[in-house]
């Protein structure tokens, strides 16, 4: 019968540092909604094509789905639940509000953090084209909208955008 390995992992989460002992088999999607009580993360497709998983990993937006957490031993990782300062929402989670970005919620989540990673990825562009709609569309493909709020949340993606 096979065993399972654990590893010791170290994981920044939302700012706070965790240490956690982890099944090698585990994904970052798992370890942040079975271990942390994350659940603003999204199990949608567990394949990497929906993107209703996606966090921030370093700054960069990333399929949680797809990653093996102690594959990430000393990485910052941030979720919706950390994208807020206190009481004063992100300014994405401002523009979803205002822009109606939202109908069932069950995308919003990723879809606010990969527009954060869209945001620092174009900002950190030496030769930055302008953010417009279909920029934004392309920019975000990874991340689908069921439900038909895809429209809204590309306008207040394109409204927070500086």
């Amino acid at each position: 019968m096979p065993t399972t390995t654990a590893t010791e992992t170290e994981l920044e989460v939302n700012g706070l540092s965790q240490t956690l002992l982890l099944d090698n088999r585990c994904t970052l999607l798992d370890v942040l909604r079975e271990r942390l009580g994350l659940t603003g993360t999204k199990r949608g497709c567990d394949h990497g094509q929906c993107g209703a998983c996606t966090v921030l990993v370093d700054g960069r937006r990333v399929n949680s789905c797809l990653l093996l957490a102690v594959s990430l031993d000393g990485a910052a990782v941030v979720t919706v639940e950390g994208l807020a300062a206190g009481d004063e929402l992100h300014p994405l989670q401002q523009a979803f509000l205002d822009h109606d970005a939202f109908q069932c919620g069950f995308c919003t989540p990723g879809q606010l953090c990969s527009a954060v990673g869209l945001l620092a990825e174009a900002a950190a562009d030496p030769d930055p084209a302008p953010l417009d709609e279909a920029a934004v569309r392309e920019r975000m493909s990874g991340n689908i909208c069921r439900c038909g709020a895809y429209p809204n949340i590309v306008r207040a993606v394109v409204a927070a955008a500086p």
